[in-house]
Parts: structure tokens; sequence; C-alpha cells
């Protein structure tokens, strides 16, 4: 709430830079590689563990949006209602 309410106050000339549109562009690319990296980690874990690990969990390994495991649950009981792996998917 304090970033919003201090960041509405800045000037767009001083806030909007190329340094900072760099900065914007990496953590997009960062958070992209990261769940692609999750999803294929999934699949990789499904594969090696002869299917005794739902693929899912890769696409919950993203920590920064914790809504995935949630989706991934949701996912999941729709496909097999006996699964439960939202404590699986939110991780340590």
């Amino acid at each position: 709430f304090l970033g919003i309410s201090v960041g509405a106050t800045t000037v767009a000339s001083s806030f909007l830079t190329l340094n900072t549109l760099k900065i914007v562009v990496l953590g997009l690319l960062a958070f992209c590689f990261s769940t692609v990296g999750g999803l294929l980690g999934g699949k990789v874990m499904y594969i090696v563990s002869g299917g005794k690990v739902n693929p899912l969990i890769g696409s919950a390994g993203v920590s920064a949006v914790p809504m995935a495991a949630r989706v991934s649950q949701k996912v999941g009981q729709k496909a097999n209602p006996s699964n439960f792996l939202l404590m699986h998917a939110m991780g340590p």
C-alpha cells in the first residue's frame, strides 16, 4: 500500500526512465523463465517417477504467485476428485 501511495505522487519523467524499463523487462523475463522451468521440472519429475508425481506440482513452483498452488489444486481435483495437491504445491 505504501509503495502505491508513494508511486502515485512520483512524476513520470523521474520514474519512467530507460533503466526502470530495463528492470521491469528483466523481471518479466525472469518470471517467464521461472514458470517454464517449473512446468518442465514437473514434467521431468512425472516421467522419472513413472507417473507417481503429478506434473501440476511444477506449475505451482513459482513462489512469486501463491495463487498458482491453488489453481493447481483446482485443476487436479477437476481431473480426479481424490487429488489433494495443495499442501504439496505450497512447498515447505
